[in-house]
């Protein structure tokens, strides 16, 4: 059997790499790791961590086609971030003019969560702990 020990990173596409980079930094609060342009494919990579651990890759392309979030299609469905408090979460998001989808609770753990889009209609999840 595959032996697997963590997720390493998740690598996000953006149509916008100022503003994107504005979102998960200022907004999400991940920290910036390190962050190169690469001339060649006239590309940003910026790696970014959450609590110290290298989470997320953000890439920039010059075009890339839009992916579809709504309705669901297959592939990658939402990025989803464990929280404490969901209603300080929420409040900090409208603060930056963030809206979130109305609170919900997971039938199965009765845990509460809620869904904000990325600068690029991508789902993003808080799910309080």
């Amino acid at each position: 059997m595959l032996t697997l020990n963590k997720v390493h990173h998740i690598a996000i596409l953006c149509s916008d790499y100022q503003k994107s980079k504005t979102f998960y930094t200022e907004v999400l609060g991940l920290t910036i790791i390190r962050e190169i342009y690469r001339e060649e494919r006239q590309s940003y990579k910026l790696d970014l961590a959450l609590n110290g651990t290298y989470i997320v890759e953000l890439f920039s392309f010059p075009n890339p086609p839009k992916r579809p979030s709504r309705p669901e299609a297959v592939g990658l469905r939402h990025l989803a971030f464990e929280v404490i408090n969901l209603e300080e979460t929420v409040t900090f998001l409208n603060s930056k003019n963030i809206e979130s989808e109305p609170v919900r609770i997971d039938e199965t753990t009765e845990k509460r969560f809620t869904f904000i889009t990325d600068p690029d209609e991508l789902p993003i999840e808080f799910y309080e702990r």
